[in-house]
C-alpha cells in the first residue's frame, strides 16, 4: 500500500534560518540522505504562517469567484496588488512567492500583498534558497544576500481562511545538489485552508508541480494531494488550482530541440492541450475532480518555450473542482498599466458554488 502524505496542521509560525546555517548546509555532502536529514530537521518544512484579514468579512452568501496565480517571486507587489483588486476575488491562490530574497528586495512578498488587498493569508515555503536564484538572478545580484531565503506558496482570502494545512508533494531533493540551476532544501508543496461559501466549507489548495520532472512524477504527486485532502476534508467540496506544470513532456525532454521537435510533429498542439499527454489529469479524474468545465481555452504562459515552439502556447496553470458549480473561466494577463509582464504566468479564474 502507497504511504500516505498527511497535511500538517502546525505550528502557525514559521521560524528562520540563520545567515550561518545556511552557509553551513552549502558544506555539507551533497546526497539525497544529506537532504532528506535536513528536511526533517529544519523546522520551516512543516510550518505556516497564518494571519487572519485585518477586517473579515462575512462568508460569501452565494458564490466565491478564485484567482490562481504563479506570481514568478512576485518582485513587484504594488502593481500586483493593482492586477489583483479589480478581480474582486473572494479567494487569491499563489505560487512562487519570495520572502528574503535579493531578486526581490528582500521583501516578504505574501504578507504586503495582503496588507495592500485588505487580505489575510496563509504562506507556507516550499523551498529553503542557499543562493541568489537561477543563472540571470545570480549574475544580477552579485555580491548581495538573501536576508531569508524562504520561497513558497499561498492563499489569500478577505475571508476567514479556516483550517489552514501544509502538504508536501515529495521530498526527494532533486533541487539540492544544484543541477536543476539552484541550490535548494525542500520541494513542491500545496497550501490548504477551507472557505465558507454559501454556509458550506470549500477546501482549497494552492499548488505548485515540479517543472523539472516528467508527466508520471507529476500524476505522482496529484495522487499525493488527492490522499491528503481526503484526509482534510474527506468528501468536501473543494477546489485544486494553480500552476501544474503540464507542458506534456519530461523537462529534460522539453529542453531537448530534437527530441521536442519529433514530439510536436507527432502532436503539433500537445503543449497548448497537455491533456492527453499528461496522466495527472486522468488521476484527478478517478479521485472525483473535474477539470473540463472549470478552465478557459487561452494558454497561461507567457515566456518562449524552447523552438520550434512558439510564444504563449503553454498551458500550464489548471483548476481542478469537486461537488463545485463552476462558471465564469478567464484567464487574466499578467501585465502592468504600462503592458510590462508582472510574471512569466497569465492568471486564471473561475467563479465557484456549492451543489445542491
Amino acid at each position: 500500500m502507497r504511504a500516505r502524505t498527511r497535511p500538517e496542521r502546525a505550528p502557525r509560525r514559521l521560524p528562520r534560518v540563520s545567515p550561518e546555517r545556511r552557509a553551513a548546509i552549502l558544506e555539507l555532502p551533497v546526497s539525497a540522505v544529506t537532504h532528506a536529514a535536513l528536511l526533517a530537521e529544519l523546522p520551516f518544512a512543516r510550518a505556516l504562517e497564518a494571519t487572519p484579514p485585518p477586517a473579515p468579512l462575512p462568508a460569501s452568501r452565494g458564490s466565491a469567484r478564485v484567482v490562481a496565480w504563479n506570481a514568478e517571486r512576485c518582485k513587484r507587489v504594488e502593481a500586483a496588488a493593482d492586477l489583483l483588486a479589480p478581480t474582486g476575488a473572494d479567494a487569491i491562490l499563489l505560487s512562487e512567492m519570495d520572502w528574503g530574497m535579493a531578486r526581490s528586495g528582500q521583501r516578504h512578498a505574501t504578507r504586503e500583498l495582503a496588507a495592500a488587498l485588505g487580505c489575510g493569508y496563509v504562506f507556507a515555503v516550499e523551498f529553503l534558497e542557499l543562493g541568489l536564484g537561477n543563472e540571470s538572478e545570480r549574475a544580477r545580484h552579485a555580491g548581495e544576500a538573501n536576508a531569508v531565503g524562504y520561497h513558497g506558496g499561498a492563499i489569500l482570502s478577505r475571508h476567514p481562511l479556516l483550517d489552514p494545512a501544509l502538504v508536501r508533494l515529495g521530498g526527494d531533493g532533486d533541487w539540492f545538489d544544484g543541477t536543476c540551476g539552484e541550490r535548494r532544501v525542500g520541494g513542491r508543496i500545496a497550501v490548504v485552508a477551507k472557505l465558507r461559501v454559501a454556509g458550506t466549507e470549500v477546501a482549497l489548495a494552492s499548488v505548485h508541480f515540479e517543472s523539472h520532472a516528467d508527466p508520471p512524477f507529476r500524476a505522482a504527486q496529484m495522487r499525493t494531494l488527492l490522499d491528503a485532502l481526503e484526509d482534510y476534508a474527506p468528501g468536501a467540496p473543494a477546489l485544486v488550482g494553480g500552476d501544474v506544470n503540464a507542458h506534456s513532456l519530461g523537462r529534460r525532454h522539453f529542453r531537448d530541440r530534437e527530441h521536442l521537435r519529433e514530439a510536436l510533429e507527432e502532436d503539433p498542439e500537445r503543449l497548448a492541450r497537455p491533456v492527453p499527454h499528461e496522466p495527472l489529469f486522468a488521476v484527478a479524474e478517478a479521485g472525483g475532480f473535474d477539470w473540463r468545465r472549470g478552465n478557459a481555452e487561452e494558454s497561461t504562459e507567457r515566456r518562449r518555450a524552447p523552438e520550434p515552439s512558439a510564444r504563449g502556447v503553454l498551458k500550464l496553470d489548471w483548476f481542478f473542482t469537486r461537488g463545485l458549480a463552476t462558471s465564469d473561466p478567464e484567464v487574466i494577463p499578467a501585465l502592468d498599466g504600462a503592458g510590462a509582464a508582472l510574471s512569466d504566468h497569465e492568471a486564471i479564474a473561475i467563479t465557484v458554488a456549492p451543489q445542491g
